[in-house]
C-alpha cells in the first residue's frame, strides 16, 4: 500500500505544500475555509504527519527523552504507562533510555539524549544524590525528575515523601509503646535508606528518644536474607522496615526460621508496594505509592515547561497510602 505524503494532501486539497505544512503545524495565518479543505483531505487520505519533519518546522522534535534505571522495570511499569498516556494526548513521542548501576552515568546519558535533539528529559531515579541533582541544573533544557525533591533552574520534580511516610509509621508505633524499630539498609539505594533513617529519627526525637535501629548489611553478606538469618537469632524488634519487597520477604522468612511469629512477635513493613507483597504469606503491609500518577503528572509538568505555562508548579508532592496486610497487627 502506497504511503500517503504531504504532496498527496496538497494535491487533494488543491493548495500549496506550504499551506498544508502551516495547517499541520497549527499556524493561524491560514483562512478557515482553506484549513477545512486541508483537514478534510488529511482525513480522507488518512495522512499521518512525520513527527521529525513536523518538529523541524516548529524547531522542536516533539520527542521527550525518558531515563529509567534498568533494575527498576518491575516497579516503573506503571510510571511509564502514566507518562505514555499523557504523552499521547499532547502528541509527544517518548525515547526510552536505561541506566545500569556502575556502568552508565546519568549525566552521560542526558548529554547523549540532548545531542539527539529532544525537547526535554524526564528522569525516574530515586537514587540520585544531591550533588548529582545539582549537576542537572547546568543543562539548558527542561528536565523533570520523578522520585526526588529538587530545587534547581530548568528542573521540576514530582515525588512521594518517603521520609514523611516513615516518620508517620514510626510515630504510630512509638505511641503504642513499640520502641524497638529496625530500618534495613538498602545497599542498592543509599538515597532512600537515608530518607527512611531521617524519618525514623524525627519520630524518635519527637518522643524525646534516640533512634539507633539502623541495620547496616555487611559488605560480605551476599543477601539481606543470609544476614538476617543470623542477626535475628540475637536481636529482637517490634517492627522491621525494608525498602524493597525482597527485603521484607527476607525479614519474614528469617524471623520465622528464628522462631518468631509474624506479626505477633515481630511486624514487617515494606516501603515499595508490588504485586509480590500481597502474594507472600503472610501478605506484607506496605505503602501504596501512586506510580501511574507519578508518570502522568511528570509528563504534564513537561508539557507546561515546554509551553512556558504561567501556572507551572515546579515541585509537586503526591500522597501515599499505607496498606495494612497480614505482616502487621493493624
Amino acid at each position: 500500500m502506497k504511503r500517503v505524503t504531504i504532496y498527496d494532501v496538497a494535491k487533494e486539497a488543491d493548495v500549496s505544500l506550504a499551506t498544508v505544512s502551516r495547517v499541520i503545524n497549527g499556524s493561524n495565518v491560514v483562512k478557515a475555509a482553506t484549513r477545512e479543505k486541508v483537514e478534510a483531505a488529511i482525513d480522507k487520505l488518512g495522512y499521518k504527519p512525520n513527527a521529525i519533519a513536523q518538529g523541524l518546522a516548529l524547531q522542536k522534535t516533539t520527542t521527550i527523552g525518558l531515563v529509567v534505571p534498568e533494575t527498576s522495570f518491575t516497579y516503573t511499569g506503571q510510571i511509564i504507562n502514566g507518562l505514555l498516556d499523557v504523552a499521547k494526548i499532547y502528541n509527544y513521542n517518548i525515547m526510552l533510555h536505561t541506566v545500569t548501576a556502575g556502568i552508565t552515568d546519568v549525566n552521560e546519558i542526558i548529554e547523549s539524549i540532548i545531542k539527539s535533539r529532544v525537547d526535554g528529559v524526564i528522569i525516574y531515579n530515586n537514587k540520585l544524590q544531591n550533588a548529582q541533582l545539582e549537576e542537572l541544573s547546568k543543562y539548558n533544557i527542561p528536565i523533570v525528575i520523578i522520585g526526588n525533591k529538587v530545587k534547581a533552574e530548568n528542573v521540576c520534580c514530582v515525588y512521594v515523601d518517603i521520609e514523611k511516610a516513615i516518620y508517620e509509621l514510626c510515630l504510630k508505633y512509638l505511641e503504642e509503646n513499640k520502641k524497638k524499630i529496625g530500618i534495613l539498609e538498602d545497599r542498592k539505594n543509599e538515597s532512600v535508606s537515608a530518607k527512611m533513617v531521617a524519618g525514623a529519627r524525627k519520630a524518635f526525637e519527637k518522643k524525646g528518644l534516640k533512634f539507633d535501629g539502623y541495620i547496616e548489611i555487611p559488605a560480605d553478606a551476599r543477601t539481606t536474607y543470609s544476614f538476617l538469618s543470623t542477626w535475628l537469632a540475637d536481636h529482637r524488634y517490634d517492627l522491621l522496615v525494608g525498602n524493597r519487597d525482597s527485603q521484607a520477604m527476607a525479614a519474614v522468612n528469617a524471623g520465622r526460621e528464628n522462631g518468631l511469629k509474624i506479626p505477633e512477635d515481630m511486624e514487617v513493613v515494606c516501603v515499595i508496594d508490588t504485586k509480590y507483597n500481597s502474594m507472600m504469606r503472610p501478605a506484607i503491609s506496605s505503602f501504596s505509592i501512586p506510580s501511574y500518577d507519578l508518570g502522568a503528572v511528570a509528563m504534564r509538568i513537561m508539557t507546561k515547561m515546554l509551553q512556558n505555562s504561567q501556572d507551572l508548579e515546579k515541585i509537586i508532592e503526591l500522597s501515599y497510602l499505607f496498606t495494612p496486610r497480614q505482616s502487621t497487627q493493624n
